[in-house]
């Protein structure tokens, strides 16, 4: 049984990795701001679930769930629980301002792939 959790753990670590590097891949690649944009989403994504999962321990119990009488070796650390959760609001404000952006530069340029937008600039 400890196996089989072991190998699930590193198929999810592996699963977290290759949305990190699709993500990556996207942001570098593409020239639609749009597409950026989504990218880099993803990216921020691979983040959040690479924290949730180191700190992820089997067996243990969410410390704001406890029952009483569970000592703290008995409960999951809060910490990367905390910063994934304010990790996820900044990038949700981040996402909606680089949208927001994203649409003043095509009320500007009147497009959104970036190759013609540094022709225009100079």
């Amino acid at each position: 049984m400890k196996a089989l959790l072991m190998n699930t753990h590193y198929i999810v670590l592996f699963g977290v990795l290759l949305l990190f590097i699709i993500g990556l891949f996207g942001a570098l690649t593409k020239r639609n701001l749009i597409k950026i944009m989504i990218a880099l989403g993803i990216v921020d994504t691979g983040v959040n679930l690479f924290f949730i999962t180191i700190g992820y321990i089997s067996g243990k119990t969410a410390p704001i769930f406890s029952k009483q009488g569970l000592t703290p070796g008995q409960m999951v650390d809060p910490v990367p629980q905390a910063l994934v959760l304010t990790a996820i609001v900044i990038g949700v404000a981040v996402l909606a301002l680089g949208l927001s952006i994203v649409i003043r530069v095509y009320e500007h340029y009147g497009t959104l792939n970036v190759s013609k937008i540094k022709k225009m600039r100079g």
